[in-house]
């Protein structure tokens, strides 16, 4: 179905128009008809190339230099371009906002089957199944502009679904997902694969979404490595980037690895952990290591050198309510967030998380209620004077870039507050761009991107980080380091808000987490009561044993 013959593809080098290094070097691989195949790697690895390949988009829409071949059910992808091969290859993109042309999501549906020229019925018939089988029919005449990042990319898969492709290519599908949600895409894409014998090659960075529904694994260590493919099983017993479940299981020797909660539950009866001390179920088991870091980190927080910074609150809001177009997105939101606190913000797309955190930084003004943040009444305070103190990582990283190099993005967030010049060197270092300093901000992959933003936030060392989706694009050892560094923003007494549907990362470091429902807070509690109590907000680790003691494979190992 499809075939790489000794692939070689190198991106045009931006200064000297000249090819850069291969990202996909004498690549060879076979993909059956009807296969379900997950493309894994660290990010960077060149799984986006691999699938740009697929239906041309690489070379015709991003230039260099491309050598051997690529057939795809029996088409040339390099000889017929991107719509030449529009009817046989379906492709969802990583960042959905830049796939949309139209902002009425019927339109948009409909846009890909106008240009065909396909009959009036036929469209109306394909929107309809596209709309049931995503979910989204109540979406049919939003706006995009007012749709959630997770409702956006349900709109994309939608509109490639209408020309019935023999091949749907998705990258990173989930990536903007709530649990809920990402498993109905991933459910409805199981059908088509089943049902109809569509063949799915997507790449995904939480593979605890989606490793068991592979027939298929190929994981891409990157340039100048040739990729490891096989069955999910077989591939991840050999590679360091796995789910929770799957690093559980090889740390305690489980054979064969458990992909689901389901087979790991034999395992996990058998296992001999320490009873829980009376009026102490909840209590983080790492409680001891994070103890000895404060230690590490100078005074704790709450000594006499931050209590005042500690003790008034970060953010207080007060009977918010805020509506897009007569849409009512928050409710009366009541909240306050303490200084020194970490706070997941978790809920459904659509349910106005986005929406509170943007109101946090003042690009968006409250209908009602008010909005304090370090003192300020965001209503009458600039962007740029709250930015002074808060930093704040939007959903989408290209917000934030326009510099030529990622050296210069963080000077310019120096000179626009008036912060003297500065070695970065640590700084890029921590969130591992330390050898990308000339490069350009949107060469990068997704996750590379989403650390440069995030590095240009925090050059002026904000007492508030606001992050939105800051895992979006980062593999698991990417995300462990992303967990240090905010771990140790905490420790230093930064208050840490995060919007995020990353169940795992909320497990690894927030103490308290707040669920949105329909523009209302549903749930504020702490982060281990939360998940036990949730079927769908809670870790792998969490589901499999359901003790509020154990979210994580550290909370396991140490509870032995």
């Amino acid at each position: 179905m499809i075939e790489f013959e000794h692939l070689t593809y190198s991106y045009p080098d931006e200064g000297t128009g000249q090819a850069a290094a291969p990202v996909l070097d004498d690549l060879s691989l076979r993909i059956e008809e009807g296969s379900f195949v997950l493309v894994v790697g660290p990010s960077g690895a060149g799984k986006s190339t691999l699938l740009r390949c697929i239906n041309g988009l690489v070379p015709h829409f991003y230039g260099g230099t491309i050598v051997g071949h690529v057939r795809v059910a029996g088409r040339d992808p390099v000889a017929l371009a991107p719509r030449g091969m529009s009817e046989t290859v379906g492709f969802v993109f990583q960042d959905p906002e830049t796939q949309a042309v139209f902002d009425v999501v019927e339109d948009e549906l409909t846009f890909a089957m106008e240009n065909l020229g396909f009959p009036l019925e036929t469209m109306q018939v394909r929107v309809e199944e596209a709309l049931d089988q995503l979910h989204i029919a109540h979406l049919r005449r939003r706006r995009l502009s007012g749709l959630s990042g997770g409702e956006r990319q349900r709109v994309a898969i939608a509109s490639v679904l209408t020309l019935q492709p023999e091949v749907l290519v998705l990258d990173e599908p989930t990536s903007q997902l709530d649990p809920q949600a990402a498993e109905e895409v991933l459910g409805t894409l199981v059908k088509l694969n089943h049902d109809l014998g569509l063949t799915i090659v997507l790449s995904e960075h939480r593979l605890e979404r989606v490793v068991q529904y592979a027939d298929q694994v190929i994981y891409m260590p990157g340039p100048g490595q040739a990729p490891l493919i096989g069955p999910p099983r077989q591939v991840l017993a050999q590679v360091s980037l796995v789910p929770p479940l799957v690093e559980l299981g090889k740390r305690l020797g489980w054979s064969p690895l458990p992909l689901t909660i389901k087979e790991a539950r034999r395992y996990a009866r058998s296992l001999d952990l320490r009873p829980p001390e009376p009026g102490d179920l909840s209590a983080p088991l790492e409680g001891r290591k994070r103890a000895a870091s404060q230690e590490e980190a100078g005074p704790a927080v709450g000594s006499a050198e931050t209590l005042h910074e500690v003790t008034a609150p970060a953010i207080e809001i007060e009977g918010l309510r805020f509506a897009y177009n007569g849409h009512l997105v928050l409710r009366g939101i009541d909240l306050q967030v303490n200084a020194g606190e970490f706070v997941a913000v978790m809920g459904r797309n659509g349910t106005g998380k986005t929406t509170l955190l943007k109101h946090c930084i003042g690009l968006l003004k409250p209908d009602g209620g008010r909005v304090h943040v370090l003192g300020h009444d965001t209503g009458h305070t600039s962007v740029e004077a709250l930015a002074q103190q808060v930093g704040y990582v939007p959903q989408n990283p290209n917000a934030l870039l326009f510099a030529d190099s990622v050296a210069e993005e963080l000077a310019f967030t120096r000179r626009a507050q008036g912060l003297p010049a500065d070695d970065d060197t640590a700084l890029l270092r921590t969130v591992g761009l330390e050898g990308m300093r000339d490069r350009y901000p949107r060469d990068l992959s997704a996750g590379e991107r989403q650390r440069v933003a995030l590095a240009a936030v925090l050059v002026s060392d904000p007492a508030l980080i606001l992050l939105d989706e800051p895992t979006r694009g980062l593999d698991y050892i990417q995300k462990a380091a992303l967990v240090d560094f905010l771990q140790a923003q905490k420790r230093r007494g930064k208050t840490v808000v995060m919007v995020t549907h990353d169940v795992e990362l909320v497990a690894q470091c927030a103490e308290r987490v707040i669920l949105l429902g329909d523009g209302e807070i549903a749930v504020d509690g702490p982060v281990r009561t939360v998940m036990t109590g949730s079927q769908v907000f809670a870790s792998q680790i969490n589901k499999l044993f359901r003790d509020p003691r154990y979210l994580t494979v550290d909370d396991v190992m140490e509870g032995r």
